[in-house]
């Protein structure tokens, strides 16, 4: 594995497969659910995008000639009943697991933010097929900066490096299959993916690519099955909740994936 020894801010069993931290995964637990509290405002905090010139709405659609269902507004989407209620129990789940894998890490600190960030966007991408920039561009900056503090606590520069590898290696993917077949794939799944790469980029190789991996095969599988079910349509469905749920595969079972081949 990649942290035999560890630095002195990492006990030296924090990333081995088997170990697990009940009490970092209560308290984080705790803290998940208070910062799912203030996901709805977070959702409805995000600005509509601009009408498209010589249309009605930022949709693109006119009374003469409507081309497609209108986006659901975020200010709607926020106010759904129990949203507040999902969100907090949500967080509260992903925040404990994390805390229960990795004990007392400093990658807990951009791993905390990302938590109710990442439900945001997955609510948001399920209801519309979008990932606002708004939200995922100020998340590279500070996800970026998170890294390093966790970084300087460790004193491990590696980490620091392949977190910048790993948003290389995730985006880079993304972006490529993007521009082979943009409408397979919308460019804030690219962005994203950029901001998920820093992220398991810094835990390790093992949590990056189970990460990337398992989010493209929960996308094809699940898209499948809930295409079939008509929950979903087959041509158009969002990829971004899978690809933050395979994200938490990469950190919880990264380490177990690594140790089949290794």
């Amino acid at each position: 594995m990649r942290r035999a020894t560890g630095a002195p801010a990492l006990p030296s069993d924090v990333m081995s497969p088997d170990t697990w931290h009940p009490m970092a995964g209560l308290v984080m637990a705790v803290l998940g659910a208070a910062l799912g509290w203030f996901v709805p405002p977070l959702i409805g905090w995000i600005p509509e995008p601009p009408a498209e010139p010589g249309t009605g709405d930022e949709t693109g659609a006119t009374a003469e000639a409507p081309t497609e269902e209108p986006k659901e507004r975020y200010a709607t989407i926020a106010a759904l009943p129990g949203l507040r209620a999902g969100s907090v129990a949500t967080c509260a789940a992903a925040a404990g697991l994390l805390g229960a894998r990795l004990g007392w890490s400093p990658a807990l600190l951009f791993l905390t933010y990302l938590v109710p960030v990442g439900v945001a966007l997955a609510v948001v991408d399920w209801r519309t097929r979008l990932l606002p920039t708004k939200v995922i561009a100020p998340s590279y900056a500070a996800v970026a900066v998170l890294v390093l503090v966790a970084t300087l606590l460790t004193g491990d520069w590696g980490d620091a490096v392949r977190s910048g590898l790993g948003w290389l290696v995730s985006g880079g993917t993304f972006f490529v299959l993007w521009f082979v077949y943009p409408r397979g794939m919308g460019y804030g799944d690219v962005r994203l993916s950029g901001v998920l790469g820093l992220a398991l980029g810094w835990l390790g190789w093992a949590e990056l690519l189970t990460g990337v991996y398992a989010g493209f095969v929960l996308g094809g599988v699940g898209g499948l099955l809930l295409s079939m079910l008509r929950v979903v349509d087959r041509k158009a469905y969002p990829f971004g909740p899978f690809m933050l749920v395979g994200a938490m595969v990469g950190v919880l079972l990264g380490p177990h994936v690594a140790g089949w081949y290794v």
